[in-house]
């Protein structure tokens, strides 16, 4: 049977209504939710910057659809299995971390780091996938947690191969946040960075986000030559050292390559 598309006959809104307040107001709870490892109801109305009174009702209604549940013992709140599978319907949508997950292994395996991969989503990029090495000391990225863009190996990345007016869209956005005395948050830096980043193929996070580690990235693209996700390899300094860089750069860059090919990707040329 042939689905029908689009809206149904007769639906028109107005593109002025905005948004329904409430449900806004119950998404945003739950992505603070989704922030932490349990927190307390105060601690929730807190960081959503609503009443406890209102959190408690949004944490009841996701509750019973299971998006949040509470540990009796603490009386903490955390997501839910259900949040879990709806997040987990977007990687359905696409081969890019079942395609991607035996490179990664491979990229750790070879490294002795862990590698990671993530995709852009504004001004932050996203962690969809991630395979850690046993090195007592490693990098650690909870799978959904974000970063800056501007202050990650892969948000670089995805910077420099990106489209010039995602860079300018966050160049207006105001002010670059400033995380360790190595971010660049200055646009003329940045915009150097970037511009070598093309230049060599891959991206270098050298402690601008967190002081001892370091990152290495390159950029996947899809079949239109479009960067739509980075593959990265982190570790601390001590390991990913600047003598090291250039060389892991050459074995990330070749993983990001392989995913590019196995996605039916194409990457630019020159």
């Amino acid at each position: 049977m042939k689905r029908a598309r689009g809206r149904p006959r007769g639906f028109n809104v107005d593109p002025e209504a905005g948004t329904v307040q409430s449900l806004d107001r119950a998404l945003a709870i739950l992505k603070v939710l989704a922030s932490g490892e349990g927190m307390s109801l105060t601690e929730l109305a807190a960081a959503a910057g609503q009443a406890p009174a209102t959190v408690y009702r949004a944490l009841q209604t996701f509750a019973s659809h299971g998006m949040a549940t509470q540990e009796p013992e603490s009386q903490l709140w955390a997501v839910g299995p259900e949040a879990f599978r709806i997040g987990a319907a977007f990687l359905t949508r696409t081969s890019l971390v079942e395609m991607a997950r035996p490179e990664l292994r491979a990229l750790m395996a070879e490294t002795d780091e862990t590698a990671n991969l993530a995709i852009a989503d504004g001004a932050e990029v996203v962690f969809l996938s991630q395979v850690e090495t046993q090195q007592p000391i490693r990098a650690f990225f909870r799978l959904g947690a974000r970063g800056p863009i501007h202050a990650s190996g892969i948000g670089k990345a995805l910077l420099a191969f990106g489209p010039e007016a995602r860079l300018e869209r966050l160049l207006r956005s105001g002010p670059l946040a400033t995380y360790t005395a190595r971010t660049l948050a200055d646009p003329p830096a940045l915009r150097a960075d970037l511009a070598l980043t093309r230049a060599r193929g891959w991206a270098i996070d050298d402690e601008e986000r967190t002081e001892g580690m370091r990152c290495i990235a390159a950029p996947i693209f899809n079949e239109h030559r479009e960067a739509v996700a980075g593959v990265s390899v982190s570790g601390p300094t001590l390991r990913v050292s600047s003598d090291r860089a250039e060389a892991l750069g050459a074995v990330v860059r070749a993983a990001a390559d392989r995913i590019t090919a196995a996605m039916g990707g194409d990457a630019p040329r020159g």
